[in-house]
């Protein structure tokens, strides 16, 4: 059976061989070259734009400005953002630019070289207005900076639950915190890159690297005034997202830029493709937040009473904001039941570069807060950090702060007994081996202090609050006597985390074939149905259970002698509801994976160093359908979370990027990454996954960084409210001591 087992990546041998095609590498005859202006602007109204000199440039065909656009606005959840600000729109506000990243002109020419060009020669005129970047200043609401919002915290949950007097009347020990969330940057390998031209049926058609092709070809056709079906979206090879790619970047204005050629009788394709310069700028980050605290328990440990707010800064755009914050507002209390609560969690607009998906979609923010606070409360208690978490944690039908109960097959306690076990927890940690990354700088033994962490977290398995999800499969089957090739026509993408592999591999098992005789059609919006968005840990739980439906469906026709037998499917899971304005009451989320990490690390408390050793991490997958690739995926997520936690500083002030290269944004290189991860791959199958599978690319981010803050106390006695712990941050800390 070809579940379980680890399967070799069918894009291996193109990539490994050079002969995949990424966007930027497709170079059909006739290519054009297109380059976006962007505002540079935080907040000014734009009063004049002269074209003539760019115009006048040799090569260059046409500019694209905002009153080439029909219908000038866009966006994932709610059309707040302007597909280009300018003059001429019918868009009220697209005059004003919010971000520096703000699109305002498309150059098409004949070389890249001649549209850069043309682009500086670009005049504006501008009206400065206030630049507002502290979320909690947005709050005043001295500037309004969407007129057809009440506020500028444009969202707000709250959670109310139980008697709070109460709660914190049994309370013996009560710790607080005050914590800062950072930006991160998602730094996936591929720029921004893209492909548009008419094809054939006279579509209109992109090809980029996005997360759902039937989104982006949605916004497109809304963006352009055309039917759906007049715009085709196809993704090639996708160079990572992480969320990154959620959001609109390239797609509509290369759509746009196809659409108005053809209009004029240039029939030529045309590619832009970004610098990682203008990537940093130009699309979305993980959101910045601000979070307080307040966490009550009896000398014998039970939690009585959480009391929290966070502030989530989502920039000039909401982008997925809404739904980030819904993840951090559930994960501010941890994986705890605990029955008296008061949660508000806030989305403000700033004009700052906009929040959006990130790996973890939320959690981290909130999983920082709570888990610091669990292991701050077990210093306070003099108790063990696991011992804390076993007396309180959600188990199958306990109350969530929802006030309804997780869905069935509830595993974090087994995943922090798995991870504790794993770890040696109570034992002494082996000796750690240093590796540092200033060779010419080796610590000084002396002054190198070990340190052991603990956190764990819950995350949600799908779209979540009321969203109705859906996914597609199509399968179809060939042959005489017997089936000698299966088909599968699937949208989901694949953004190096190996889904194309995992769809094939669960389409053999579904059939009752061999590996080798099933092929993936994938990610093209004229062959394959709605797949929702590779995102929120969901595809190979949603996508299992389309091709499960397909194939059952496939297979009654082949026995019906059709030939070639089809099988169309579309899966729809359990509905949830949103939070309930007053009280947060609802069903959010119908599945959950459950992750559990151990960190041991040495700090250098002269230099402020941090060399992570080692990492233990547990995670209930529910099935493991490919476990090399779960390893894989357990690995990447540790290094991105190192990242975020110890080495990416992404500064910005008045509104702009000032580090919008990789040679000031420190993504961890090979030296900066812990020494092992050790994965723990625990299978607790969930009731309604594919053969028991449950999404997990995101969860061995989420608990990473209250599990280093952690350690880093054990080694120092100092507790850290604030990441990235670079050097400076580590030194300061101490000091302040």
């Amino acid at each position: 059976m070809s579940i379980g087992q680890t399967a070799y990546r069918i894009d291996a041998p193109g990539k490994v061989t050079g002969q995949t095609l990424y966007p930027a590498d497709i170079t059909p005859a006739g290519l054009l070259h297109g380059k976006v202006l962007f505002s540079n602007q935080p907040h000014a109204r734009m009063l004049a734009m002269d074209l003539d000199d760019a115009l006048a440039v040799p090569g260059v065909l046409t500019i694209l400005t905002a009153q080439d656009v029909p219908v000038n606005e866009y966006g994932l959840i709610f059309p707040d953002q302007p597909v280009l600000v300018g003059l001429g729109s019918d868009k009220p506000g697209s005059d004003i630019s919010l971000w520096e990243g703000d699109q305002v002109a498309v150059v098409i020419a004949e070389t890249a070289a001649a549209a850069a060009t043309a682009a500086e020669r670009i005049h504006i005129t501008w009206e400065p207005r206030p630049v507002i970047t502290d979320p909690r200043q947005a709050m005043r609401d001295e500037h309004l900076l969407h007129p057809d919002k009440e506020s500028n915290a444009y969202k707000h949950y709250k959670f109310r639950k139980g008697d709070m007097a109460a709660g914190w009347a049994a309370a013996e020990v009560i710790v607080e915190g005050t914590y800062q969330l950072p930006y991160q940057e998602h730094a996936f390998l591929q720029p921004e890159a893209g492909l548009a031209y008419i094809d054939d049926q006279e579509r209109v058609t992109v090809e980029i690297a996005g997360q759902w092709t039937h989104e982006d070809q949605a916004q497109i056709a809304h963006a352009l005034a055309l039917p759906p079906d007049q715009v085709r979206v196809i993704y090639p090879a996708i160079g990572g997202a992480f969320g990154g790619r959620e959001d609109m970047s390239l797609q509509i204005v290369l759509a746009l830029a196809a659409m108005r050629l053809h209009e004029q009788g240039i029939h030529r394709p045309v590619r832009i493709v970004w610098s990682r310069e203008e990537s940093i700028i130009g699309h979305h980050k993980r959101h910045p937040a601000y979070v307080t605290a307040r966490l009550g328990a009896t000398r014998e440990g039970r939690l009585t009473a959480v009391e929290a707010e966070i502030i989530m800064d989502a920039g000039a755009y909401n982008y997925t904001t809404n739904k980030v914050l819904g993840n951090a507002h559930m994960s501010l209390a941890g994986p705890y039941e605990i029955p008296n609560a008061h949660v508000d969690s806030y989305g403000v607009y700033t004009n700052n570069v906009p929040g959006g998906a990130f790996r973890g979609f939320g959690g981290p923010q909130g999983a920082f807060a709570a888990e610091t606070q669990m292991n701050k409360l077990a210093e306070a208690l003099g108790m063990d950090p696991i011992a804390l978490r076993l007396k309180n944690v959600l188990r199958e039908g306990t109350p969530t702060l929802t006030q309804t109960p997780l869905p069935a097959g509830v595993s974090m306690a087994t995943v922090i007994e798995r991870c504790a076990a794993a770890a040696g927890w109570g034992q002494p940690p082996t000796p750690p081996t240093l590796h540092s990354s200033f060779q010419s700088l080796p610590p000084d033994p002396a002054v190198l202090r070990p340190g052991r962490g603990f956190a764990c977290a819950l995350k949600n398995v799908g779209f979540s609050f009321g969203f109705p999800e859906r996914c597609e499969a199509t399968i179809e089957l060939r042959g005489k006597d017997e089936i000698e090739e299966v088909t599968v026509y699937h949208a989901g993408a694949d953004v190096g985390q190996g889904a194309h592999t995992v769809f094939r591999q669960m389409a053999a098992a579904a059939i009752g074939v061999p590996l080798a005789r099933v092929r993936v059609v994938p990610s093209d919006t004229a062959t394959s149905g709605d797949s929702g968005s590779t995102s929120a840990s969901r595809m190979t739980f949603m996508a299992g259970n389309a091709i499960r439906g397909a194939a059952e469906l496939a297979l009654a026709a082949w026995q019906n002698e059709d030939r070639p037998a089809v099988g169309h499917y579309r899966y729809v899971p359990p509905a949830t509801t949103p939070y309930d304005a007053a009280t947060g009451v609802s069903d959010p989320n119908f599945a959950y994976g459950y992750v559990a990490e151990v960190v041991d690390l040495l700090v250098d408390v002269e230099t402020g160093h941090i060399y992570l050793d080692r990492v233990v991490c547990a995670d209930d997958v529910g099935r493991a359908i490919n476990p090399q690739q779960i390893e894989g995926q357990i690995e990447g997520a540790v290094v991105q979370a190192t990242g975020y936690t110890v080495t990416e500083n992404l500064q910005v002030h008045e509104g702009r990027i000032l580090t919008p290269r990789l040679s000031t944004y420190l993504i961890p290189g090979v030296l900066d990454i812990p020494g092992r991860v050790e994965s723990v791959i625990v299978e607790e199958p969930d009731p309604l996954g594919p053969w028991g599978a449950r999404g997990m690319a995101e969860m061995p981010f989420i608990p990473f960084a209250p599990a280093v803050v952690a350690a880093l106390y054990n080694a120092t006695g100092v507790w850290f409210n604030e990441i990235p712990l670079t050097p400076a941050r580590v030194v300061a800390g101490l000091a302040a001591r």
